[in-house]
């Protein structure tokens, strides 16, 4: 928490887009990451994952079924997963992006990956041979993290494991069986990785998320919040409904 930060890096206001409901917010979303899907030649999507991502997955996979969109010629990385989880089970990050898009578009089998535990660094060079990724999308949680970057993560971390705030296992419990052990680490893209993706899109939904929207976009930039590194940025755009702008001194 204590790490400084250099009040001369410019700082950068993103796009905040206020839709009026959460399903016109997530048909929006879907529709960036369509046209960006359309216009490279050979795309990068860095992914997420959670409840708020499922309606955009969903309308994807509707354009892939009307024949609107492909995913041939993709390459995705997501931004975390749980460890000590295997990738068949059902809680598993890899489970949800099955369930959710991969097992019902056209993106081969090896031109989806999500970060290993055990090997934390192989994942930065893939991306890398990639060519970067193009398109990011987060979510953010309550504590303000984006992927599992908790509350502390340093400006310069790239993927690692990491320990898993006692409030975020909280917030993700219902992913899991009741009585489940839920997992007390995950391996995530670092705040460094993700600031290096050409553009990124963070989609908010409901009242919940108001207080870390403020905290990440009109308070200042550290640790403490980690959202808000994406004020040094300069290709950000917040799409969310009212209710989650309701905190925001500045809205488009």
């Amino acid at each position: 928490m204590s790490e400084r930060i250099d009040t001369s890096v410019a700082t950068h206001r993103p796009r905040i887009l206020v839709m009026p409901d959460a399903p016109l917010a997530d048909a929006h979303v879907a529709e960036r990451i369509a046209a960006y899907l359309a216009r490279e030649s050979r795309p990068v999507l860095g992914l997420a994952t959670g409840r708020t991502m499922v309606p955009v997955y969903a309308a994807l996979r509707e354009r892939f079924v009307q024949g609107r969109l492909s995913f041939a010629e993709a390459e995705s990385f997501n931004l975390d997963e749980y460890c000590g989880l295997l990738a068949e089970d059902p809680s598993s990050f890899a489970s949800y992006m099955r369930r959710h898009l991969f097992d019902h578009v056209d993106m081969a089998p090896g031109r989806y990956h999500l970060p290993d535990p055990q090997a934390p660094d192989a994942f930065e060079a893939q991306i890398a041979r990639a060519g970067g990724i193009g398109l990011q999308l987060l979510g953010i949680g309550r504590n303000g993290h984006i992927g599992f970057n908790e509350p502390g993560a340093a400006r310069d971390s790239r993927t690692r494991i990491v320990r898993l705030e006692e409030s975020t296992r909280r917030a993700n419990a219902g992913d899991f069986p009741q009585g489940a052990v839920l997992p007390t680490h995950a391996v995530t893209m670092g705040i460094s990785t993700i600031l290096e993706a050409r553009s990124i899109v963070l989609l908010a939904i409901g009242a919940g998320k108001a207080d870390s929207l403020a905290r990440a976009f009109d308070g200042p930039v550290g640790p403490a919040c980690p959202a808000s590194f994406l004020q040094l940025h300069g290709d950000v755009t917040v799409v969310c409904d009212a209710a989650a702008a309701s905190r925001l001194e500045e809205t488009t």
